[in-house]
């Protein structure tokens, strides 16, 4: 059995209204290689941006990898760390008897990714200061202010 590459991915997402335009960045850092990604879309919220992030960020690896992915959204880190996503899934994209998950088009993408690599997720305060947090964050609002933006499809107006 080979050893699994240590990676270190930053996430954040961004969104200049609420919905409006919106933003992720990624940063990922593994041995002493630093890549950045972003992009944006039209009319979106921020919790699809935070959840993005950390799609676009597993879905650029090659290879089966031990992530530790940061971000400062407590609804993403919670929901993959307490099993929340998994079980929102397990009850057709329910939260409880009566409310339905938003984003599972989302979710269904990051459980799935998940599957395929060990990944830990770990929050961390946001503009306090993190400099990795700091530029996912500044490549996210750059990404949300480009003209252009393509439309959010899985986005039905939550």
């Amino acid at each position: 059995m080979t050893e699994l590459k240590h990676v270190t991915i930053y996430t954040d997402g961004a969104c200049i209204g609420n919905p409006g335009p919106g933003g992720y960045g990624v940063v990922f850092l593994y041995q002493n290689h630093r890549k950045e990604l972003s992009g944006g879309f039209r009319k979106t919220t921020n919790n699809r941006m935070e959840i993005m992030a950390a799609i676009v960020g597993l879905e650029a690896l090659k290879e089966e990898s031990r992530i530790m992915l940061y971000s400062d959204s407590e609804y993403l880190v919670k929901a993959m760390s307490k099993g929340w996503a998994q079980r929102w899934r397990a009850n057709g994209w329910k939260r409880n008897k009566k409310d339905r998950a938003l984003n599972p088009d989302l979710w269904g993408r990051l459980l799935q990714l998940c599957e395929h690599h060990e990944v830990e997720f770990r929050w961390v305060m946001g503009h306090a200061g993190n400099a990795e947090n700091v530029r996912c964050d500044g490549l996210a609002a750059q990404a949300a202010q480009q003209p252009n933006l393509p439309p959010d499809k899985g986005y039905t107006g939550e």
